[in-house]
């Protein structure tokens, strides 16, 4: 396979790090022009949603990338003026005439192949591969879809004494099926065809979650979408021996359930309906309603659109306690918050059945400087049947509280975290709600300029606690991974041991930055597993870091699973016991998935090759991706441009210059992902150079990159994309 025109980038010395050479594909066949997904965190039972003004030289000047063909390259013969010697042709007359003869004989064969292709001759469109155009329906009508295999993680050990690691469920050809890795089997665990409602009509379901004990399956049917991440559904139980199904409360049109879960062990279920919070101690039992007061404008258990929008990117706020003897909530009360109202063209969603009419949604929307949703924390008690919202000194006024996570660090052991609106202060908060009474926390970090971070910079809003088990700590404590900045301002893994501890002990370090949740923990072997920017901040690749068997420990290098030497972006999934993960290629070729064990470097099972696309891109043109770096008020800065294929790069052709700009806090445009979208339509089919500047602001180079943007937004990205220009 050739080479990739990928190189990593240069680091602070301006020194490469290392060639790029293409990441290997099994099925796929050498591409003929340069090639141009699964962070779970934490471990979840499985279910259907397991998804960055001085410059010397051009910005088009090449930068450790191959060159575009010129002209002659190109077999344009030479320009004129070449003083090109033609006397020598003229001294061999016999060369000439055998010349003549073999070009005699061509045209013969030529004329004979001709006469016989026209007999057959059959009117198609005939592209070279590689060469065929892009048009614009391309980048929307599937012609590049990826496909992707959801692989949800079957619980062990205590949750599960059926299962080992290793055994994952997934939904084929109608089928629920379990696989296991271990032993190479795989047997039907339900069959569509046995759920139907109490009518025996058959369920559609859009989503699906299994039990811990496997007994049962929680299915969401009655799709209602209602913001990016949240939607509505009608719930349903599979008892899969019996092979019965009934729902969790009778099914309404339209559906009015946000939101339902198993507890971590057991068999009881949380859901939130017309926003009340309700708990289900078995499938059979008669539910326990947790609060009463829910309505359009007070939400229990599911967070508000901000909330889910802005903090959680998800459409839950419950917590299950690891013992399930427990329930953590958030209230959010937006009575005070201002409406915002606009239009949605086309209601439908169906361009087949265009309505021409708008329809007007209103919904509570705070602006800055507006009313903010009031946020209260709350734990439900199993066996008291009690509930106690939750209180701690220091804490904000209520208008200016924001809780950024919720997380169980331990059966008793509850974390909260709080900032306040201008996210430049906070706390971390624990509570022993073991111990009466529990209402009253204790404030055990500080975040912010005079905490953590140590700088005016946001604190970030991320939920990345992980809780280890204690077997693994010291002295046997509670005890939690976080991931939080170095005093160099790089994100890196700490442990906080004991959960009362303040002190971040570092798991890592270096000019790097870790991406991901803690992805798994391997109890046996004491190793953490995580995803990192790293060797180079376009980059993704997995690691591993041992835990400490004390507090005195050093951070070590971690070790790579993934082959470094080769940039590329990967991300993983983890089963529960971490001998397993999933390994997702995003990038820079065509992505794959596979499955891979730990601790045998032979076992590979693929989930998906991508075959069809890998064809499909070998027919189609491509641009040509250049990666590089510039200097912008002595900050260094990502740039992607993508080149149209067989680009004059002489200067004799003139190509517009489009700049691709969005530069949001912590985001990145500039990656080593695998796409195909308008912007390659733009590079290919209309001969547009395509440039992508992540300036400051952007992610994954630390917080003195991100931090300059703080309370003064477009003002340093503007520049930033002008000297980009220049």
């Amino acid at each position: 396979m050739p080479s990739s025109p990928y190189q990593r980038l240069p680091d602070a010395g301006g020194q490469n790090l290392a060639a790029m050479s293409s990441a290997h594909i099994n099925t796929q066949t050498a591409f003929t022009r340069p090639e141009t997904y699964y962070g779970e965190g934490p471990f979840d039972p499985p279910s259907s949603d397991d998804e960055e003004d001085s410059e010397t030289g051009s910005l088009l000047e090449k930068r450790n990338a191959p060159s575009s063909p010129g002209l002659a390259e190109l077999g344009d013969g030479f320009p004129s003026g070449s003083g090109r010697d033609d006397s020598d042709l003229k001294k061999r007359p016999t060369s000439l005439r055998f010349f003549a003869i073999l070009l005699a004989v061509l045209l013969l064969f030529s004329a004979t192949v001709g006469i016989i292709a026209a007999r057959n001759y059959q009117e198609v469109e005939s592209y070279r591969p590689g060469t065929r155009k892009l048009t614009i329906d391309h980048m929307f009508n599937g012609t590049f879809s990826q496909e992707r295999t959801s692989v949800n993680w079957v619980p062990e050990g205590i949750r599960n004494t059926v299962a080992g690691d290793g055994v994952f469920s997934v939904f084929e050809g109608g089928d629920l099926k379990l696989v296991d890795l271990k032993t190479n089997t795989t047997k039907i665990l339900v069959s569509s065809k046995d759920i139907k409602d109490d009518n025996g009509n058959p369920l559609y379901w859009f989503k699906w979650e299994l039990s811990p004990d496997m007994k049962y399956i929680l299915l969401k049917t009655g799709y209602r979408k209602q913001w990016r991440w949240s939607t509505f559904g009608n719930y349903y139980i599979h008892n899969i021996e019996a092979k019965t199904t009934h729902p969790i409360i009778p099914p309404t049109n339209p559906s009015l359930t946000a939101y339902a879960t198993w507890a971590p062990v057991g068999e009881s279920i949380a859901y939130v309906t017309e926003n009340d919070l309700y708990v289900l101690p078995t499938p059979s039992a008669q539910a326990i309603r947790i609060t009463t007061s829910g309505n359009a404008s007070l939400f229990h258990g599911v967070p508000d659109w901000v909330y889910e929008e802005e903090i959680f990117s998800g459409d839950s706020a419950l917590w299950w306690s690891p013992d399930g003897a427990r329930l953590a909530y958030l209230v959010f009360d937006e009575t005070a918050v201002d409406e915002y109202s606009f239009p949605i063209y086309n209601p439908t969603g169906d361009s087949n059945a265009v309505i021409p009419y708008t329809t007007d949604i209103v919904m509570k929307y705070p602006k800055p400087g507006y009313n903010n949703p009031i946020v209260s924390v709350h734990v439900w008690d199993r066996a008291s049947g009690t509930t106690t919202e939750l209180e701690w000194d220091g804490r904000f006024k209520q208008e200016d509280s924001i809780v950024l996570e919720v997380a169980w660090v331990g059966d008793e052991a509850l974390v909260v975290k709080e900032v306040n609106r201008n996210a430049d202060g906070g706390n971390v908060v624990l509570f022993d709600v073991g111990t009466a009474p529990i209402a009253r926390g204790t404030v055990v970090r500080k975040l912010g300029k005079n905490g953590e971070e140590g700088d005016s910079g946001w604190i970030e809003s991320e939920q990345r606690i992980r809780r280890l088990p204690k077997n693994l700590t010291v002295g046997g404590q509670d005890a939690y991974l976080d991931i939080v900045p170095t005093p160099e301002g790089y994100n890196h893994i700490a442990l906080f041991s004991p959960a009362s501890s303040g002190k971040p002990h570092f798991l890592t370090s270096g000019k790097w930055e870790v991406t991901s949740r803690i992805q798994g923990i391997d109890v046996q072997k004491g190793l953490v597993y995580f995803e990192a920017a790293n060797p180079s901040s376009i980059e993704r690749h997995v690691y591993s870091t041992p835990l400490p068997k004390d507090l005195s420990f050093k951070p070590v290098d971690p070790t790579p699973l993934t082959d470094v030497t080769k940039p590329a972006f990967f991300s993983s999934s983890f089963s529960p016991g971490a001998g397993f993960y999933v390994l997702n290629h995003q990038g820079p070729t065509i992505p794959w998935q596979k499955i891979v064990q730990v601790d045998n470097a032979t076992f590979e099972h693929f989930l998906t090759k991508n075959e069809r696309l890998a064809n499909i891109t070998m027919e189609y043109e491509a641009p040509t991706v250049v990666h590089s770096t510039i200097v912008s008020d002595g900050y260094e800065l990502n740039v992607q441009e993508l080149r149209p294929p067989r680009m004059d790069d002489t200067g004799r052709v003139k190509y517009p210059v489009l700049f691709r700009v969005y530069g949001g806090p912590q985001s990145q445009l500039v990656d080593l992902k695998f796409s195909r979208n308008w912007h390659d339509y733009l590079a290919c089919g209309l001969s547009y150079i395509v440039v992508i500047v992540d300036g400051r602001g952007t992610g994954y180079k630390g917080r003195s990159l991100r931090n300059p943007v703080k309370d003064n937004l477009g003002f340093y990205e503007t520049i930033d994309q002008v000297n980009a220009a220049k």
